[in-house]
């Protein structure tokens, strides 16, 4: 088992939901990958550096402490490819 940090820019957009509902939404989506969540958190809402497009220009952070074994963040970043909620993905191993 490893331990990794996982980060995620949620692009909330024409969602009813709240930020926090989404993240929690997320860790379900990560549970399901094989990975056992210990830690999530929103880090907020936060403007990039460089939008790429004018009508997308801060997302929401959300940030997991997650453990698994060495296939997990290739599982999680392969289930989370189509899914439009989240815009950027990023795992870390700490």
């Amino acid at each position: 088992m490893a331990n990794y940090k996982a980060t995620f820019i949620l692009d909330t957009r024409g969602r009813e939901e709240s930020p926090d509902d989404l993240v929690e939404n997320l860790k379900g989506e990560l549970v399901s990958a094989g990975a056992e969540v210990s830690k999530a958190s929103n880090i907020g809402r936060q403007d990039f550096a460089r939008a790429a497009d004018i009508r997308y220009e801060s997302g929401v952070y959300a940030q997991y402490m997650i453990s698994g074994d060495a296939e997990v963040p290739g599982k999680i970043l392969e289930k989370l490819r189509l899914n439009k909620l989240v815009s950027h993905k990023m795992i870390q191993k700490v």
